[in-house]
């Protein structure tokens, strides 16, 4: 049985080095080791995780159970995962004692090493540096089996853990047998930022399709008969919140289907309504606003499975099935055809353009760049890192965020300017409001917070600065909105930002 002790060791080690190839070979020694049984858990804790989700347990409870640690290691993964589990049933009369209780038997026969690593993982801190990406290259050297191939499970099954688990103990049969499965959710293919229209074409060349680039939010759309699920981009589930769109994909000409898209609120004028309108549908199936869908990928159709078919052909399955419902667009368009489409989106209030290689398959995240958005303005999707109280007129506020941008080698965010500019009084609020739920620590004037907001900026560009960590700092940056449809592992790298050094 494997101790905690050795997954606390290989979590100090990954967070102590930049080194994507280091934290990879130390992610897939202690995957190696673990146990059939093991795997999940082991997976799940060195991502920041819980198999259990939030145990909900707050600092002050942490604080005022947390006994001397113990002098050595003696717990066991399965132990911890047990305990962890019984944490979450313990309800009714006398709970918080008896969970107090439950909880400082645990701490209390933890090293102060597993201490501080458990404590980091039942209040969602901790922070190590196993992105999805570095644990999927731990999971193939730890397995044996080619990294695409465990992309691919991790796509269709949409379970990390579960993939790591099944290759490691079942190597690449098992993981090439994972497929598409009509109402389970994918993994959503994501495109690259493009620099411009021309540079776009001139990469991917003529056979492409140019796509209106929606001010909405990401849907996947799955439906067996009369049964239809719809989730975010995210994965999560969505379909009582939209009974309009449950609707309309009952009403679509097949038996089954999966399709990718966005939905968006639409003004009596036809243009988008702001976006934070349309997220406000995702809580709850009441609302006056109606949401419309924009279908540009179809994954499968009546018994067919299209994900390695190419983007045309996909297009024409689009078509047959969801052809009215199809996100506006141009085939093969002339440089001149590209630019006017591109014209006519921003014309109708939308956000830009999407080029996309007609003979890409689907897969899942951002590989390659065979599709790219291309957008007039400069925008980065940052993660919320910090926050400072305002003065004068803002005084008593929450005003001034701090901005991280994702380490491509699964560190923590990687700061790199602040901004109050854009902030309206209604989000100040919000801020003020919302902002504490993430908080670690707080000096004088700054709520520190756990990096779980993403946050989308518009800035004229950027410049080299020693101010910051990242070497850059941001130009007028001004916030656009919140974006509670990502998580910080689709924020821009740190990377993307110095690219954009005047």
């Amino acid at each position: 049985m494997t101790l905690l002790a050795s997954v606390v060791d290989a979590s100090e080690r990954v967070a102590a080095t930049r080194s994507r190839k280091t934290k990879t070979a130390e992610l897939a020694a202690v995957l190696s080791v673990a146990a059939p049984d093991e795997v999940l858990a082991t997976v799940v804790w060195l991502a920041g995780e819980t198999r259990q989700g939030r145990i909900g347990i707050g600092w002050r409870t942490l604080s005022s159970a947390r006994p001397d640690p113990a002098a050595e290691p003696s717990l066991t993964v399965t132990e911890v995962d047990a305990a962890l589990t019984e944490l979450t049933t313990i309800t009714g009369a006398g709970s918080t004692q008896r969970r107090k209780a439950a909880l400082g038997a645990l701490l209390g026969a933890a090293t102060a090493s597993e201490q501080k690593f458990l404590i980091g993982l039942i209040t969602g801190e901790l922070r190590q540096g196993a992105l999805e990406g570095v644990m999927t290259e731990a999971i193939a050297a730890a397995s044996g089996v080619d990294a695409a191939v465990v992309r691919r499970a991790v796509m269709l099954s949409g379970d990390l853990a579960r993939t790591a688990a099944d290759a490691i103990t079942g190597g690449e049969e098992t993981l090439r047998a994972v497929a598409l499965v009509v109402g389970r959710p994918v993994r959503p293919m994501l495109a690259s930022p493009g620099s411009s229209m021309d540079e776009a074409i001139a990469s991917l060349g003529p056979d492409v399709v140019v796509e209106y680039k929606l001010d909405g939010a990401r849907i996947q759309v799955h439906r067996t008969g009369d049964d239809v699920l719809i989730v975010t981009r995210t994965l999560r589930d969505i379909t009582s919140s939209v009974p309009e769109l449950v609707e309309l994909v009952r009403g679509l000409p097949c038996e089954s289907v999966v399709l990718d898209g966005e939905t968006l609120a639409l003004a009596d004028s036809g243009r988008p309504r702001p976006f934070q309108e349309t997220m406000s549908r995702f809580g709850s199936a009441e609302g006056e606003l109606l949401l419309s869908p924009w279908f540009f990928d179809c994954l499968h159709l009546d018994g067919v499975d299209l994900l390695d078919a190419p983007l045309e052909e996909r297009l024409v399955a689009l078509e047959r099935v969801a052809g009215p419902h199809r996100i506006p667009s141009v085939m093969r368009p002339t440089p001149d055809e590209a630019a006017a489409h591109l014209d006519a989106a921003l014309a109708a209030g939308h956000e830009g353009a999407m080029v996309k290689d007609l003979a890409s398959p689907y897969s899942a995240g951002r590989r390659g760049k065979s599709w790219q958005k291309i957008k007039p303005e400069h925008t980065l999707d940052l993660v919320v890192i910090g926050v400072e109280w305002g003065s004068g007129r803002r005084s008593g506020w929450l005003s001034n965020l701090h901005l991280g941008a994702r380490d491509p080698d699964g560190g923590p965010p990687i700061m790199v300017g602040k901004t109050f500019k854009g902030l309206t009084d209604e989000l100040l609020r919000w801020q003020t409001e919302e902002l504490p739920r993430y908080e670690t620590h707080r000096d004088g004037h700054t709520v520190y917070l756990r990096p779980e907001i993403v946050v989308e900026i518009e800035l004229d560009g950027a410049q080299t600065s020693s101010r910051y960590p990242g070497g850059v700092a941001l130009r007028f940056a001004r916030v656009l909105r919140y974006r509670p449809d990502k998580t910080p592992a689709e924020a821009d790298t740190v990377d993307t930002v110095r690219a954009m050094r005047l």
